[in-house]
């Protein structure tokens, strides 16, 4: 059997964030995109710069949100793992911070450009950034972030960010669409140990309907 999975707290979440904010541009635009959409990693790695929209158009009816759009996977013929998988995701505001710097990095020739220049995550000399140089520099920001890398890997990411919805009281149908899952079924099968177990909202009603007339006796 695997390692178990698990997921990242607020407070973790947080300070892995922070962390990223002094990496080297890539992976901190890795590690926030992927936190804050829940992108799979293998997504990650197949985004490419024509996918990405910072600016989004805020004048249009209804206005449409900076977003990247994850059409692709470095799955076997680069299809992503499903067909509900493709998807338009809005991307938070740190998140599409770190996008920018690593563009504008680019874009001035800081960062190769030969190679693979549409695909947004590559490797010094421009090549597709391999699963490896992912952990290796993932890693070595969650050590600074004051947890031991050797036990997270990139994908808990994506575990963390449904778990933070979950937190957050998320409907489970959002997070579903979120993640590319066909249904909410497929979420709660994957993601269990990360969702809310309590389901809330019905006792706040039927209080405000048969509220406590009186303490209780001891």
């Amino acid at each position: 059997m695997g390692r178990p999975s698990k997921s990242l707290t607020q407070v973790q979440a947080e300070a892995v964030l922070t962390a990223a904010d002094h990496a080297r541009l890539r992976i901190r635009a890795y590690i926030v995109v992927s936190l804050l959409t829940g992108a799979r990693t293998e997504e990650m790695r197949a985004l490419r710069w024509h996918d990405v929209d910072l600016a989004g158009e805020p004048h249009s009816d209804p206005p449409v949100p900076p977003h990247v759009e994850l059409l692709r996977s470095v799955r076997a013929g680069g299809d992503t793992k499903t067909r509900t998988s493709r998807r338009a995701v809005e991307l938070a505001q740190r998140a599409s911070d770190a996008l920018r710097l690593l563009w504008e990095a680019r874009r001035c020739g800081h960062a190769q450009t030969t190679g693979c220049p549409c695909l947004v995550f590559v490797t010094r000399n421009g090549t597709p950034l391999g699963a490896r140089n992912v952990q290796r520099d993932f890693r070595k920001v969650i050590d600074v972030a004051g947890l031991p890398g050797r036990e997270w890997t990139p994908r808990e990411l994506r575990q963390s960010f449904v778990s933070l919805l979950s937190d957050a009281k998320v409907p489970m149908e959002v997070i579903a669409r979120l993640v590319g899952h066909r249904s909410t079924t497929v979420t709660e099968t994957v993601y269990r140990k990360q969702l809310r177990p309590v389901i809330e909202g019905g006792a706040s009603v039927m209080n405000r309907i048969f509220p406590r007339e009186t303490e209780p006796e001891a």
